[in-house]
C-alpha cells in the first residue's frame, strides 16, 4: 500500500489523481491533502478520502476548515502556510508526493520531497523552470524518483530508451517533438489577439484546466515553460526540442531516433492517463480514460509554430539559452503579467511584453542556492509590476 501526499489536491491535477487513487484501494491511500484557499472543495475531500493531514496555504482558511472538520472528520489534523506544505511532503512514511501546486509557490514542498528521497510525481512545471540544476542535483543525490506528469513530458518519457541516464544521443534519439494544442487564438488573426479577454484566453478548445495555466496555454509559454523543463528532465538544450502544434491534442508528444524512426505516445486528452501511469510505473493500471477511437478522430494535424503570433515561445528559449536564474526571472515575470491580465489590468499582448522588460532589465546571477533563485524570482516580480504601471500610464 502506497501512501500519497497530494500537493494542490482542489485543482484539476489534483482531483484527477484522487479519481485515479479512489479507483485502486487496495494499491493507493491518501496521507496528506493541500490547498491554497479553496476551504470547501478540500473539506468533501478530507471527508472522502481521511486523510491524516490536511493544509491551507492560507492562515485564515485554515481555521475555518479546522472548525469545519471538527463535525465532520475530527481525526484529521490541520496545518497551515507553506511549513505546512513542506511538512506533508517530506514525512517519512509518505512514499508518493503529487507536486501539483500551480506556480513558484509549489517549489520549496517539491524540493522537500526530493531532498526527502521520494517519488515526486511533477506536474508543477516551476521547480525545474526556477531552479532546473539545484532540483535534479537534489533528486540524484537522494536517491529521488523524478516522474513527470505533464501530459507531454510524460509521452515523452514513454517514448525515451529505458535507461535514457544522460546520454540520450548515444543511444539513438536525434530529437525530442513536443506537441502543443494552439491553444484558443491559434488561427486567430494577429491583429485581433489585442482584443482577446481573459474568459476567452480560459477557453481552451481540449483540455480543462486552471486560468493561469489556461492563459500560459493561449500565449504558449505553457510549452516555453515545458522546453525548460524537458532541457532537465532529459538532459538535453534547447536547440534539441522542437515544438508541433497539434491541434487535436491526441498525439501528445513524440521522439525522433537516427535510424529514422518516430515514437509517439497517443491518447485522449485526459490527465488522468500520465497520472496513472506516473502513479504505478512501471506498471499500468486503470485510469478510467475513455479509449481512443482512430476512426472518430479520423485526421491527425501538424502546424510549425509561429513565433510572431507567440513570442512566448522565443523568449522562453532565450531565457533557457542564457541560464542562471534567467528561467525563474522569466517564469516570475509570467505570474505577474497573467494575473494582471485575468484582473483586466493589461492586454493579452502586453503580456509578453511585460516578460520581456524584465529579462532586459532584471540581471540574472547564478542559480547555485535557492537563496539566490528567490531573491531573483523577488526583484523580477517587482520589476514586472512596474512594468505594468507603466503600460497602463
Amino acid at each position: 500500500m502506497k501512501k500519497i501526499t497530494v500537493l494542490g489536491s482542489t485543482g484539476s491535477i489534483g482531483v484527477n489523481t484522487l479519481d485515479v487513487v479512489s479507483r485502486h484501494p487496495d494499491k493507493y491511500t491518501v496521507k496528506a491533502l493541500t490547498a491554497n484557499t479553496n476551504v470547501e472543495s478540500l473539506l468533501v475531500q478530507c471527508i472522502k478520502h481521511k486523510p491524516e493531514y490536511a493544509v491551507m496555504v492560507d492562515g485564515d482558511a485554515a481555521e475555518k476548515l479546522e472548525q469545519a472538520l471538527k463535525n465532520n472528520a475530527p481525526d484529521v489534523t490541520v496545518l497551515s502556510g507553506v511549513d505546512g506544505l513542506v511538512k506533508v511532503a517530506e514525512l517519512d512514511e509518505v512514499d508518493y508526493v503529487m507536486a501539483a501546486i500551480v506556480g513558484a509557490a509549489g517549489l520549496l514542498p517539491t524540493l522537500a520531497a526530493a531532498k526527502k528521497g521520494k517519488r515526486v510525481l511533477l506536474a508543477n512545471k516551476e521547480a525545474l523552470v526556477m531552479s532546473g540544476k539545484l532540483f535534479m542535483d537534489t533528486v540524484e543525490q537522494n536517491n529521488a524518483e523524478l516522474l513527470p506528469i505533464d501530459s507531454e513530458h510524460n509521452a515523452i518519457f514513454q517514448c525515451m530508451p529505458n535507461d535514457f541516464g544522460k546520454d540520450i544521443e548515444q543511444q539513438g534519439v536525434k530529437k525530442i517533438l513536443l506537441t502543443a494544442s494552439g491553444g484558443p487564438f491559434r488561427t486567430t488573426a494577429i491583429e485581433q489577439l489585442s482584443m482577446m479577454t481573459p474568459e476567452q484566453a480560459c477557453a481552451h478548445p481540449n483540455w480543462v484546466m486552471g486560468r493561469k495555466i489556461s492563459v500560459d496555454s493561449a500565449t504558449m509559454m505553457n510549452k516555453g515553460l515545458e522546453i525548460i523543463e524537458a532541457c532537465w528532465l532529459f538532459h538535453v538544450q534547447a536547440d534539441f526540442i522542437q515544438v508541433v502544434i497539434h491541434p487535436q491534442s491526441v498525439i501528445h508528444s513524440m521522439v525522433q531516433y537516427n535510424d529514422g524512426s518516430v515514437l509517439a505516445q497517443l491518447g485522449n486528452p485526459d490527465m488522468r492517463t500520465p497520472i496513472a501511469y506516473g502513479l504505478a510505473w512501471p506498471e499500468r493500471i486503470d485510469a478510467g480514460v475513455e479509449r481512443l477511437d482512430l476512426f472518430d478522430i479520423a485526421q491527425l494535424d501538424f502546424v510549425e509554430p509561429d513565433e510572431k503570433r507567440f513570442p512566448c515561445l522565443r523568449l522562453a528559449r532565450e531565457a533557457m539559452q542564457q541560464g542562471g536564474t534567467s528561467s525563474a526571472i522569466l517564469n516570475a515575470a509570467n505570474e505577474i503579467a497573467v494575473n494582471e491580465f485575468l484582473n483586466t489590468r493589461i492586454r493579452f499582448t502586453d503580456i509578453d511584453r511585460v516578460i520581456e522588460t524584465v529579462l532586459e532589465n532584471v540581471t540574472q546571477h547564478d542559480a547555485s542556492t535557492l537563496e539566490i533563485i528567490l531573491d531573483d524570482d523577488k526583484l523580477a516580480r517587482e520589476y514586472a509590476i512596474h512594468a505594468v504601471k507603466d503600460l497602463a500610464a
